[in-house]
């Protein structure tokens, strides 16, 4: 029997369970709550009496034949795709399952080198080799664009055997490639079209947005459900299209996926793709006027520069996803994380990232007009406190294309040695080095570092960005790989 958008299998059987008032004598240990007064304090009865163990009546993850199943089939017909995958792991474990999916050890995968952290992780993991595709930059906000079409087609003709093409959609920064027209190149050569999708969820429910992968072509998407569309952080979704083996697919999630699938996470997901399914598209319409408000009031402060679908040109920036509130700070005369902190800080504001020059502010569903109205009024007055006409001395970010010497997976595992990082130009880096968020890597393992890196990295630490990815949590040494490279 089918069911409708209406229901909530994983929810639904969560609830009839609760009324049975099971003896438990499996895990987890908490049993209920009773051996941990204090959590059912921080979370309630209600939360902590559904963190279940799977069984019969809650189906598993693992090998979903029920409720998570039915769950699966909704998600799936929600979203476009042809199967779907609940995900526990964040997007990161679906991101690697994808990658993993496709790609082996040798074989070749195309890709934007501003890709987050989980892919370059999926990449030690199963030894594929990289092919990266210069996204491209823009001059004046100093961020990573799409791949032009151009660009994707020379190096699927200069790598007929890849097995691969990645895109970001969007990215970070609301940047969109032409995925429909690169699914298509990749498809062409037989190669698969993946999608990195963790800030696009919206894309499939709102109206006037740029396409999403499924719609596009793509075989695989990973989805970031917790992101903007509204379930507990670290739930998420893999799609894939009718070319993809669900079995398969499953398998490989299995290899990395808890076999102790969180219910809390699951029925959240659940309940939140009912919620789009139902409401998405009105809900994200006022998205989308909320971001344009904030977007005018911003610019008509002066100095900042919150940039839209101005930037589009139908090339590098194919289109430009209108929720994504990035706003530019060089103009003040303070580095992107420089706002960002005094946000936080000064005004108990709480903005997604700050990088060298931007700062973004990620506006979804649980939004409304009054936190906006806080936010331009707190950007006003760190202008007029903080901002100087002087931006000598500002660093903007940019692209800087990598010299590839060894595979991650080479790079990662190889014998290495631990250098202070003044004395690291020239050698090859074992590790990855990143400001996080966002998580794309300055350094990924098997990549030759140059003194620009270097002066890149200490400029950022400088201004205070959070730096993450090496053994040493300061980032005073780095591990670079033993002998000549």
């Amino acid at each position: 029997m089918s069911l409708s958008q209406e229901h909530a299998p994983i929810y639904e059987a969560l609830e009839r369970f609760e009324k049975r008032r099971v003896v438990p004598f499996d895990v987890p240990g908490h049993k209920r709550g009773r051996g941990n007064p204090e959590l059912i304090k921080l979370l309630g009865e209600k939360c902590v009496g559904m963190d279940v163990n799977s069984m019969k009546p809650l189906d598993n993850l693992c090998h979903p034949v029920s409720v998570i199943r039915e769950a699966e089939e909704l998600a799936a017909e929600a979203f476009g795709a042809a199967h779907a995958f609940l995900m526990v792991g964040g997007t990161t474990s679906a991101v690697q399952a994808m990658v993993l999916s496709c790609v082996k050890r040798g074989e070749k995968i195309i890709l934007p080198r501003n890709v987050h952290r989980s892919v370059m992780g999926a990449m030690v993991l199963c030894g594929a080799v990289p092919v990266y595709v210069d996204p491209a930059c823009e001059e004046r906000l100093g961020i990573p664009l799409g791949m032009r079409v151009k660009d994707v087609e020379a190096a699927i003709t200069a790598n007929p055997d890849a097995k691969a093409v990645l895109v970001n959609n969007p990215t970070y920064y609301g940047i969109c490639s032409d995925i429909r027209q690169i699914a298509r190149l990749a498809h062409a050569h037989g190669m698969l079209c993946l999608a990195d999708e963790a800030h696009g969820t919206h894309f499939y429910f709102g109206e006037h947005m740029p396409v999403s992968a499924m719609a596009a072509g793509a075989d695989i998407a990973a989805v970031s459900m917790h992101k903007s569309g509204g379930s507990l952080t670290q739930s998420s979704l893999l799609l894939t299209g009718k070319t993809m083996s669900e079995g398969y697919m499953r398998q490989i999630i299995n290899l990395t996926q808890t076999t102790s699938g969180s219910y809390l996470l699951m029925s959240s997901l659940d309940i939140s793709r009912r919620n789009l399914a139902l409401r998405g598209r009105e809900e994200f319409g006022k998205v989308v006027s909320l971001a344009g408000y904030a977007r005018e009031e911003i610019n008509a402060i002066g100095g900042y520069y919150a940039f839209s679908e101005e930037l589009v040109n139908g090339d590098s920036v194919y289109d430009f996803d209108v929720t994504k509130l990035a706003v530019n700070t060089l103009d003040i005369g303070l580095a992107g994380i420089e706002v960002y902190d005094l946000l936080r800080d000064e005004y108990e504001i709480q903005t997604e990232f700050g990088d060298l020059a931007n700062l973004l502010a990620y506006l979804s569903i649980g939004d409304r007009p009054r936190e906006v109205e806080r936010l331009v009024s707190a950007l006003a007055e760190i202008r007029r406190r903080y901002g100087k006409d002087d931006r000598s001395g500002l660093m903007r970010q940019e692209y800087m294309e990598p010299e590839v010497t060894v595979t991650p997976q080479e790079a990662f595992y190889a014998p290495k040695e631990s250098l202070p990082i003044t004395e690291t130009a020239g050698r090859v880096c074992s590790e990855f080095v990143m400001c996080y968020p966002p998580g794309i890597p300055i350094l990924a393992p098997g990549e030759r570092i140059t003194k620009q890196i270097l002066d890149y990295i200490a400029y950022a630490k400088e201004k205070g960005c959070s730096m993450t990815g090496p053994e040493d949590a300061d980032i005073l040494r780095l591990n670079v790989l033993k002998g000549e490279y």
